[in-house]
């Protein structure tokens, strides 16, 4: 498993990805997720989730250039381009891989964040599938995730917006990650953090962060406990009113209670064999006499 988030914002980008790889318990490994390419007049940056061989076959078939419908990454003229590369490039590695992969019993599992910028142009960021097809950031939708997305996500939603300032987005996103690596041990550090400065076409701000660097221990630190001083702050629920700001309990909307049957009732037996009927009693007193 993994953890990657990319942001694209008014001033630039921002890339964070984790280096752990799991295969099981006792099959963990550090590998970078992230890869930069960068030429006089362009830069891109790719983040990868999923299976590592199949991302580590896409990453090459790019960083060789290889001409995927007579283009490459040297070659576009714009990022949309470019992520129709890395698209074929994943489609290319399907081709030659997936039927093998089935035999497996292994899924083609390829997720990829993908994005930057090329000179006259904004920059721009793609979130691309296991199918080659992708998405890009938009104003609104100013982020995406790959891997396990779903701890660090609710810090994202609470704070980024497209006008965040890059230093702030970058604490976001570190603290996004410091949330996920506190919650599930299949990601894990070294961490990569690229902040791309818009029209620099440079990887200006690239670090790599590991258990003793100081700004990340002061995130770790800080955030928990901000959290519980921020937890500790809120009042308690008030079931007797006394507290209106923290009444719980509104009488006009108490839910009936629920009645719960302890036995089931028995089951009625059906009317013909509990009782014969009038008109049967009078016959069979007919037959007699």
């Amino acid at each position: 498993m993994t953890y990657c988030v990319g942001l694209c914002l008014k001033d630039g980008l921002v890339f964070l990805s984790d280096t752990r790889t799991n295969a099981g318990v006792d099959q963990i490994g550090t590998f970078r997720k992230m890869t930069l390419f960068q030429d006089k007049d362009r830069f891109f940056t790719l983040m990868s989730a999923g299976n590592l061989a199949v991302t580590q076959a896409v990453k090459e078939i790019l960083l060789q250039g290889q001409l995927l419908n007579h283009e490459n990454l040297w070659t576009v003229k714009n990022s949309h381009d470019a992520a129709v590369v890395v698209g074929d490039a994943v489609k290319q590695v399907y081709e030659r891989d997936h039927l093998a992969l089935e035999k497996a019993g292994i899924d083609f599992n390829c997720n990829l964040i993908f994005g930057g910028q090329i000179k006259g142009e904004r920059p721009r960021l793609f979130n691309i599938y296991s199918a080659g097809n992708f998405i890009e950031a938009t104003p609104e939708t100013c982020y995406f995730q790959i891997g396990e997305a779903k701890y660090g996500k609710p810090i994202l939603d609470r704070v980024v917006n497209f006008s965040t300032a890059l230093n702030l987005a970058t604490k976001c996103a570190l603290i996004s990650m410091d949330s996920t690596l506190n919650s599930n041990i299949s990601v894990g550090l070294p961490l990569d953090l690229l902040v791309y400065e818009k029209n620099s076409l440079k990887p200006s701000k690239l670090v790599t962060l590991d258990e003793s660097n100081p700004y990340f221990q002061m995130i770790h630190q800080l955030w928990g406990e901000k959290l519980r001083a921020a937890f500790n702050s809120i009042a308690e629920p008030s079931w007797s009113g006394a507290q209106k700001s923290s009444a719980i309990s509104a009488p006009a909307k108490k839910m009936v209670p629920v009645p719960v049957h302890h036995r089931p009732p028995k089951p009625k037996r059906a009317q013909s064999s509990a009782k014969t009927s009038k008109p049967a009693k009078k016959a069979l007193s007919k037959k007699k006499a």
